[in-house]
């Protein structure tokens, strides 16, 4: 059957009409979340944000290491509404693994976190997100954060400005309003030019968002 033909599943169309507005070389860490439910909601949002993976640092491996397995573990599947059957997910044993692998592959790491002494600290809409062609973005476990290690390891501090007597939020939302921000920047920074440094800058600007029906 012809793929370019009406013929096409719709699940297949919507995968080809997005791909231009993925965000390549931009990967979401979660370093040993506690409840299996919260890396479901990452990788939702990780999915409908348009970043391009998620990498999970679970010594405990409560995911299957092969992600077509992954992929197809149903409880991870209702937990994401299906969104890791389309989200390439990749576990490491530990922070000092990931770390290397990233670094191995030229990543810079940043670290959602409070402020930390000693460490450049910047509120999210500070900074600019589309500096390194490779970022990975990291968010720690629910109750006690990212590890020291993680944050050694990573270029910056970015937090989220907060102004009620709660001054926190879970890692559902967290990750969706810091994957919006860095999402929309490096989106809008691959519409302006073809390659890094401001080079090949565009006549026109590519659309930074999908047309509507």
């Amino acid at each position: 059957m012809d793929e370019n033909t009406d013929t096409k599943r719709p699940a297949r169309k919507r995968a080809d009409a997005i791909k231009a507005f993925r965000c390549k070389n931009l990967i979401v860490v979660i370093e040993e979340p506690e409840n299996p439910r919260n890396i479901g909601t990452v990788i939702r949002n990780v999915n409908a944000l348009g970043a391009e993976k998620v990498y999970v640092v679970d010594p405990r491996r409560v995911l299957p290491d092969d992600w077509q397995d992954l992929r197809s573990e149903p409880k991870l599947s209702k937990l994401s509404v299906s969104a890791v059957k389309w989200t390439f997910v990749k576990r490491f044993d530990s922070t000092e693994e990931c770390l290397a692998h990233l670094a191995k592959n030229h990543f810079v790491s940043v670290a959602t976190s409070p402020h930390v002494k000693g460490k450049t600290n910047k509120f999210l809409h500070e900074v600019d997100f589309t500096e390194h062609a490779k970022l990975a973005v990291w968010f720690g476990n629910e109750a006690r954060g990212l590890s020291d290690l993680a944050v050694d390891g990573s270029e910056m501090c970015i937090s989220v400005p907060m102004f009620g007597m709660i001054e926190s939020l879970n890692l559902a939302t967290s990750s969706g309003i810091v994957l919006y921000e860095v999402t929309k920047q490096r989106r809008e920074y691959a519409s302006r030019y073809r390659l890094r440094d401001h080079r090949g800058e565009r006549a026109s600007p590519l659309p930074t968002v999908m047309a509507t029906d």
